[in-house]
């Protein structure tokens, strides 16, 4: 942030890369916060919460108090009258005020953008090797996704199978099978519940190395690396997930009426949302109107793609590959990963009031925009809360929390204490701090935007964060 004229190109908020952090204006030469209240998310939900909320409650399926916090919360997020921070400059004298955030885990552009910008520059940074990796896509058939939607020990065990299944792929592939558990790989699985049209649709992105961990003679720790794998290969691996997915939902018994006794309006909710109806209003029970912008009327040729299968609703993609050393794709990948589920540049209001989300690609029948009406759209928002206290990053093999060989694989940070920058006041013992888990805002905007804040003015120096001015609510209305 800087009080003078700077000559940083405009970057506009994408939900893509950077969520909403930030505005940096050429024309006006200083950091422009977000305004939440004009984006037409927020508009749909302060206008259409409470008559959502009531329509269910009257219904006997009230909203679970875990949806309704979210989206309340919602409400809050980057609003200054429900608290903020005082932000001061020492060398002009402008105060800037931050609000608060949300923190929510379900559709909130921003903390979501936020969490994955830090989330991505952690594995980057603290958690993957310089090992050539590969992305590994899991999606499951329609009753399945309804079931995992609010069953966490249903999606631990499947993730359990994917897995194991390609490690088992990776040990044969490079000729240590023999080994058995001393050859080990490693992955970092994103649990996703959404589609690229706000669907329900739980299904699994794991990053995994393109290769094995193994012990040599020697007692050193060495990489095998691994090829890709084949069509057949690919193939093998979706069969293999399909028959112990089957094995699974027969040894477990699950039954879809049990769970619509327990949760009526999670399962009516996520029943509906999996199917593209209309759960509740005067267009309840019709399917979700789908818009093609396209001559033709068609979407691409339908041709199938290398290493993707399907088999018996069990689709499996491993087409998706990054070298060792390509840590800014390698970033980028992570990012894409655990994106927040709503890109904000794609969403508009309509003059009658419906809303109207722009696909980031056209499908196979041409379908390039879907239209909800309000209330569809904030039962769409409704299905994206995950449970509480439901991871959706798994660590997994040699990078598992307690795995033997963890602390070998990691990279490992030059220095355990780096010099502050931002706020001399708050630094350690000879300016030094250790460094914390979640990165600061300036060097998030320097990945995410490549804009350096620190540099566009006596930043470090005059710039200070004072945390005993924290102004709740009551205090500024």
């Amino acid at each position: 942030m800087t009080c003078e004229k700077s000559n940083i190109a405009h970057y506009e908020e994408s939900n893509s890369d950077s969520g909403n952090l930030c505005i940096v204006s050429e024309d006006e030469g200083v950091y422009t916060p977000r305004n939440a209240e004009d984006s037409p998310l927020y508009q749909t939900v302060v206008k259409n919460l409470e008559t959502f909320l009531s329509d269910h409650q009257q219904r006997d399926s009230p909203v679970p108090f875990f949806v309704e916090r979210e989206m309340r919360a919602f409400l809050d997020c980057g609003i200054p009258s429900h608290g903020f921070i005082r932000v001061h400059c020492d060398s002009c004298g402008h105060d800037r005020i931050v609000p608060f955030s949300c923190k929510g885990r379900g559709f909130c552009s921003s903390c979501g953008g936020r969490r994955m910008a830090d989330t991505a520059a952690h594995l980057v940074d603290r958690v993957l090797p310089e090992v050539p990796t590969r992305q590994w896509v899991l999606t499951l058939p329609y009753t399945l996704r309804f079931l995992m939607a609010y069953d966490s020990k249903l999606i631990t065990a499947i993730n359990s199978i994917f897995v194991q299944a390609v490690f088992t792929s990776l040990r044969r592939r490079a000729g240590l099978s023999a080994l058995g558990r001393k050859a080990r790989g490693g992955a970092v699985v994103f649990i996703q519940r959404y589609g690229d049209a706000l669907n329900l649709n739980v299904h699994f992105h794991m990053l995994a190395f393109d290769g094995v961990y193994a012990e040599d003679d020697d007692g050193f720790i060495r990489f095998h690396v691994v090829g890709p794998p084949s069509d057949t290969e690919v193939l093998r691996l979706a069969e293999r997930i399909a028959r112990r997915v089957e094995k699974l939902i027969l040894r477990e018994g699950l039954n879809i009426d049990a769970k619509h006794d327990e949760q009526p309006f999670l399962a009516e909710l996520y029943g509906a949302t999996v199917k593209w109806r209309i759960l509740s209003g005067p267009l309840a029970g019709r399917q979700t109107v789908r818009v093609s912008e396209l001559e033709n009327g068609h979407g691409h040729n339908g041709k199938t793609s290398p290493r993707c299968v399907n088999v018996n609703g069990v689709g499996l993609h491993a087409n998706t590959a990054i070298p060792a050393r390509d840590r800014v794709r390698l970033e980028r990948m992570c990012r894409y990963m655990c994106r927040p589920p709503i890109a904000l540049e794609r969403l508009k209001i309509l003059s009658d009031g419906r809303l109207k989300y722009k696909l980031k690609k056209h499908w196979r029948d041409g379908t390039s925009h879907v239209i909800f009406e309000p209330l569809e759209m904030m039962e769409r928002l409704a299905a994206l809360v995950p449970a509480p206290r439901f991871n959706l990053i798994r660590y997994c093999g040699v990078l598992a929390p307690s795995a033997a060989w963890r602390r070998f694989i990691i990279p490992k940070e030059e220095n355990t204490e780096t010099e502050t920058t931002i706020c001399k006041g708050n630094s350690g013992k000879n300016g030094l701090h250790s460094r914390p888990r979640h990165y600061a805002w300036a060097e998030l905007l320097k990945r995410v935007f490549s804009v350096d804040v620190l540099k566009l003015s006596d930043f470090s120096d005059n710039f200070n964060y004072p945390n005993k001015n924290i102004i709740r609510v009551d205090s500024v209305r």
